[in-house]
């Protein structure tokens, strides 16, 4: 074999342990997540807002959810700050061992029963905690895969980060499909919710192994060359903060890639939180079922994401993604009947078309964001677009969503959905195409 051949095997088998790598932190960072999302509509209404009526300690706990989606542009400013400053790897690891932390001492807390109003409390902190580490994940993880990938297969590796979400969505209603099937409905709502959270600890290996196993990227370490070329002749320009030089750089883009991300949050959480609720409130549907519904539909996800994140590579990504917001925003108007059908097929193939939409726009924004910023400010300038997205349209979602069905009518929650579309269809319509941009620039 030549040495041309070796050395194209070595890059193709590291860039597959990178992606796989990338896929399992980020896999479980959302299981985190997610579990959560799912034990607020659930579980946490009983276990932490006892005193309450049931619809107000439902809305209680998604407010909890919502803390998350809060301290996410926190984090984002914090880890994108360190990302750009000491690197993509160092920056993940942290974050990643942030969320297995507190995502275990969520499994650990005493409920309102045993410690009163302090147990809500506790669990908007933590709820917190995991906010700043996500806050910070998602650009480490993306930057890790989509700088490190060949230039036209950026769309198809950034879509392993990308995955890590329904992929997070499976292992959290499996965990708890699976671990409520082991127990009595009595020890599930006491002590058996707490399982699959005390399994979080996983994380922290991954993080081990992140640290012994994988380089930074190719595109920080010229990055970091080029800094300290230029230490001698410009000290002041490597003292500025990148959060700062991004959105000095880069307002216009960074409020783009927000409102891009908006209908993919709304759509997505109220996909997986609100629904659930809804399902078995108005639906009279089992709580296993619905779980099981999204399940599927996050199973169908994985592999179309990767599908039209490879169609990216070729044919560009802002069409795909508009063409996502489109569909989106008109499937918003079948979900919400199919699920009052009350059949569990129809209701599967409510969530799956929903998640099928968002596939188209979600598998290729890893590499869309990411080919939108300059190297020395890209984990801050895509973290920022990401995460203020996540706050203005998934925080609230599932809240929304409860007020819109309870004080009106269901209706009014598809014309939110579809509204969230409009506002993501127009943001990509003012972003320029990247899919061809060099991600080793640094000016």
């Amino acid at each position: 074999m030549s040495e041309e051949n070796l050395e194209n095997n070595h890059v193709s088998s590291n860039m597959r342990k990178v992606a796989l790598t990338a896929l399992a932190g980020t896999s479980i960072e959302w299981y985190d997540f997610f579990l959560y999302g799912a034990a607020a509509a659930l579980i946490f209404p009983s276990a932490f807002f006892g005193e309450v009526p049931p619809t107000t300690a439902l809305i209680l706990s998604l407010l909890t959810f919502a803390a998350g989606f809060i301290a996410r542009p926190i984090g984002g400013i914090i880890f994108g700050h360190f990302g750009d400053k000491i690197g993509r790897k160092k920056t993940l690891i942290s974050a990643l061992m942030l969320m297995g932390i507190s995502s275990t001492l969520i499994g650990l807390l005493p409920t309102y029963a045993m410690i009163g109003a302090l147990a809500p409390i506790l669990l908007t902190i933590l709820r917190f905690a995991q906010g700043l580490a996500i806050g910070g994940q998602w650009g480490g993880a993306m930057l890790l895969v989509t700088e490190s990938a060949p230039s036209n297969r950026r769309g198809y590796y950034g879509a392993f980060a990308q995955a890590g979400a329904p992929i997070g969505v499976i292992l959290a209603n499996l965990a708890l499909i699976i671990t409520s099937a082991l127990v009595s409905d009595e020890f599930f709502n006491t002590w058996g919710w707490r399982i699959p959270f005390l399994a979080s600890a996983v994380l922290i290996l991954v993080s081990m192994y992140i640290q012994l196993n994988l380089e930074d990227t190719k595109a920080f370490k010229e990055l970091a060359v080029h800094r300290n070329e230029q230490q001698d002749v410009q000290q002041i320009e490597i003292q500025k903060s990148p959060i700062i030089e991004a959105v000095r750089k880069y307002p216009k883009r960074i409020m783009l890639a927000a409102g891009a991300f908006i209908n993919i949050q709304v759509t997505f959480y109220i996909l997986i939180a609100f629904l659930l609720a809804y399902g078995v409130q108005s639906a009279k549907m089992a709580r296993d079922d619905m779980l099981t519904a999204v399940l599927i539909a996050s199973a169908i996800m994985v592999p179309v994401q990767f599908l039209f994140s490879s169609y990216s590579d070729r044919h560009g990504r802002r069409g795909i993604f508009m063409l996502g917001a489109i569909l989106s925003g008109i499937w918003a108007f079948a979900i919400f009947p199919l699920v009052d059908t009350g059949s569990f097929w129809l209701i599967t193939l409510a969530v799956s078309g929903g998640m099928i939409f968002l596939a188209m726009m979600y598998g290729p924004q890893a590499a869309f964001f990411t080919e939108l910023f300059s190297t020395e400010v890209r984990y801050s300038g895509a973290t920022l677009g990401y995460q203020f997205g996540a706050i203005i349209g998934g925080a609230f979602a599932p809240t929304i969503a409860v007020k819109l069905w309870t004080e009106f009518a269901v209706f009014w929650v598809s014309v939110y959905m579809a509204f969230s579309a409009l506002i993501t269809l127009l943001s990509v319509m003012a972003l320029t195409e990247t899919y061809q941009s060099d991600l080793n620039k640094t000016e």
